[in-house]
């Protein structure tokens, strides 16, 4: 892989020694490497020489307790005040002086690694507003900790989505954006973190182009118009819209996952190990890997020309399909998402988002040629997701 000359926006995170290797080995050039406080004691080499540190102490946890891992509990019980924060009746009336102590306490923790980001701590966001006056007093503990301790570093509002309900239609993201922007200027941030954890932008679902996809749109402009200055905006970890979100110029970093994890999930959960799964590049999509995929594959060789690129790559899986039946394949997931990001870089901003439109289209088009792929549910027709990128591109 050639280095690019200038550190790239896009932004991993890392979470494990593999997401470490892979870091270095097809992201490298990346500005800024996103880490989990409670990661980092466990990772013996999680940078790269040139990426700048944004650490972030995962308080977005605190939305599922107490149903969280005892590794996550252990962790969080280190901070003081923990057990008021996530009392409900606490939140609904927060003592500053409490609240600011246990700030105090992790965004020290959080400054003694040297980042250069610190994300403010944050609960992720509700179906009503039972957590606005906690996240406004955690904003305002967040400014006054940066004016004590002479922070210098970047402090990054994190905005946690847990239902696309809160931003499917304006009266329900007009109060999100306003407590947003109350948040960002209590806490002094330089920039904001939005993610959708609830958002998974491959499973066809038709409420992804309906409301899910609109929506979250709608909510990064609303959001940028109602913020003063030029905020350093973040936007993922997702498969597609973080990358549609950047070539719409709405976000200046996409957040991305190191050949998993394209959806983000709340810290302190008891996660299932996922099926492996592969990349088709020239469908800009991620499909399981099972025996049924080596029989579409050999089915859809018969249904292209020789010289097509699908061709080639179809064949080339084909070739070395019993490695990836093993489900070692994050490093092909990254390098096939690194290819992607470097080509949309490669343009001038202005024109990202029709080169990622026909980057798609033409995805659709060859999907549109090829029979069903053997996925369960309701992306089965293999130009399901380029489609639906496609449509909310320009």
């Amino acid at each position: 892989m050639l280095k690019s000359a200038t550190l790239a926006d896009h932004i991993p995170f890392v979470n494990s020694e593999r997401d470490c290797e892979l870091l270095r080995t097809t992201y490298s050039d990346s500005a800024i490497v996103r880490v989990a406080l409670q990661s980092l004691s466990k990772l013996r080499r999680p940078f790269s020489g040139t990426s700048q540190r944004w650490l972030d102490a995962e308080i977005d946890g605190l939305h599922r307790w107490p149903e969280v891992t005892q590794e996550y509990r252990t962790y969080i019980e280190g901070f003081p005040g923990y057990d008021r924060i996530v009392d409900d009746e606490f939140r609904r009336k927060p003592a500053p002086g409490t609240v600011r102590e246990f700030v105090n306490a992790v965004l020290d923790a959080c400054a003694a690694a040297n980042p250069s980001w610190i994300s403010v701590p944050q609960l992720p966001l509700t179906n009503d507003a039972s957590r606005n006056k906690i996240n406004r007093e955690m904003a305002a503990a967040a400014g006054l900790w940066v004016a004590d301790r002479g922070f210098r570093g970047t402090l990054i509002l994190p905005v946690i989505i847990t239902h696309h309900e809160q931003l499917g239609l304006k009266t329900a993201r007009t109060p999100r954006v306003g407590l947003a922007s109350q948040c960002y200027d209590l806490a002094a941030a330089k920039g904001v973190w939005v993610v959708d954890s609830s958002l998974m932008d491959q499973d066809g679902s038709r409420t992804l182009e309906r409301t899910k996809f609109p929506g979250l749109i709608s909510f990064h402009e609303e959001l940028a118009s109602s913020i003063s200055g030029s905020p350093l905006l973040v936007g993922g970890p997702y498969w597609g819209m973080n990358l549609v979100l950047w070539s719409k110029g709405l976000i200046r970093y996409p957040a991305i996952g190191l050949g998993n994890r394209y959806q983000y999930h709340l810290a302190g959960g008891h996660f299932q190990q996922g099926k492996s799964r592969i990349a088709l590049e020239c469908l800009r999509r991620l499909v399981v890997v099972t025996r049924d995929l080596q029989g579409w594959l050999s089915d859809s060789l018969k249904k292209l020309p020789a010289d097509d690129p699908a061709y080639l790559e179809f064949a080339g899986l084909l070739s070395r399909f019993s490695i990836l039946l093993q489900g070692n394949n994050r490093g092909q997931i990254a390098n096939i998402y690194k290819k992607w990001i470097d080509s949309l870089a490669s343009v001038p901003a202005a024109g990202r988002s029709v080169t990622l439109y026909q980057q798609l289209s033409s995805s659709y088009v060859l999907g549109k040629s090829l029979s069903d792929l053997p996925e369960k549910g309701t992306a089965r027709r293999p130009e399901r997701v380029a489609k639906q990128l496609m449509l909310v591109c320009l």
